[in-house]
């Protein structure tokens, strides 16, 4: 009798209770209390193209400095071959290829630099990865330079290629896939090394031209680069196996399509120029005068491409004369024009034999 009594007596207070509770939380969600501000929507952000053309500057991530890919000159202004690709999107968004702030970045800050907005674009001397590209919140544009990890010796050495290298002294950056794809490299033909490790790429070179080892192993593109700072240069040779594949292009953050195509697509017309004979030179009379309506469409004079991009019909013009077509770009950087003298190799065009193709502007 006690215990019916006990619970009958309980029900109503906690019923009263619980309906008080259920009331207060709605009301404060329904109601808020006199005086309160309800808190603003969130604008949704903007584009990048919106942020640029805002600026009136594309903020550009490159290294500290690797000649023929982006260094300043004597002058302090910047040249290279990657700094080309990001003048050309410059030169398409904006009009204006020398609408750039550059932002020298380490291997270690260049990521970081990207995702959180403090660069538009990142044209780095960066390989595209499988880890790259699904975990860090990038998406690579596409490969504006075939690279691979390659040798340099001495010319008066005696070794012509790698299977002259059982039991060499070989330097390398120690801590990197340089060392571990060598290591590798040579476990698997049978063949002894002996390893010296340096903390900087430079130190490394600096080794094989003081005569302390028989080699120095890196990216190829860096070896050229670091060939140009000794004190004869041509003394030294690269041999010719790459023992593997460092493809190397631009990097956008994930999410915002729309840029990703205007990076990919600004190198693709900077391909199709090459392939179809238009240079800064001819472009003005290849504009008025081309029958190929490939051309007629590159160059804006009909098919209306630029509105899918959301720019205007002039970018793939401003784009080859005001920077010119990859043919150019690399050979003044990186080719028989610069102090490099990097045959084009796998970076010719699909038509000489090459890797290098640009998807049809149609």
């Amino acid at each position: 009798m006690i215990k019916d009594f006990l619970k009958k007596s309980l029900i109503l207070p906690i019923a009263f209770i619980v309906m008080a509770v259920l009331f207060v939380s709605c009301g404060a969600k329904e109601a808020p209390a006199a005086g309160t501000e309800t808190a603003a929507p969130v604008e949704e952000s903007k584009s990048t193209l919106e942020i640029v053309k805002e600026r009136g500057k594309i903020i550009l991530g490159v290294t500290a400095g690797v000649p023929g890919y982006s260094a300043p000159d004597s002058e302090g202004k910047w040249q290279g071959f990657d700094v080309d690709l990001g003048r050309a999107v410059a030169a398409a968004v904006l009009g204006d290829a020398d609408a750039i702030e550059y932002r020298p970045l380490s291997a270690k800050e260049r990521f970081t630099a990207l995702q959180s907005g403090e660069i538009d674009l990142l044209s780095r001397v960066t390989t595209w990865t499988a880890t790259r590209d699904s975990e860090l919140g990038v998406n690579f544009a596409g490969v504006n330079y075939y690279d691979g990890q390659g040798f340099m010796v001495a010319k008066d050495s005696g070794i012509t290629s790698l299977a002259d290298m059982d039991g060499a002294t070989i330097a390398v950056q120690a801590g990197t896939t340089t060392e571990l794809n060598l290591s590798d490299y040579f476990r698997k033909q049978g063949m002894e090394l002996e390893l010296i490790t340096f903390e900087k790429n430079d130190q490394a070179s600096a080794a094989l031209e003081a005569g302390r080892a028989d080699a120095v192993t890196s990216d190829q593109s860096q070896l050229y680069a670091l060939r140009t700072k000794f004190k004869e240069p041509d003394n030294f040779i690269m041999l010719p196996e790459v023992i593997s594949k460092e493809p190397l292009g631009p990097v956008v953050r994930e999410g915002d399509d729309q840029w990703f195509d205007i990076v990919g697509w600004t190198l693709n017309v900077m391909l199709n120029a090459e392939e179809y004979g238009v240079t800064s030179a001819n472009v003005d009379e290849m504009k008025s005068s081309s029958t190929n309506p490939n051309v007629k469409r590159m160059l804006g004079v009909e098919g209306g491409v630029a509105e899918g991009f959301g720019l205007d019909n002039d970018w793939g013009y401003n784009i080859i004369k005001q920077v010119g077509n990859y043919g150019e770009s690399f050979d003044r950087n990186l080719g028989a024009g610069s102090p490099l003298n990097i045959e084009r190799g796998y970076n010719a065009l699909w038509v000489d034999g090459g890797l290098q193709y640009g998807m049809p502007v149609r």
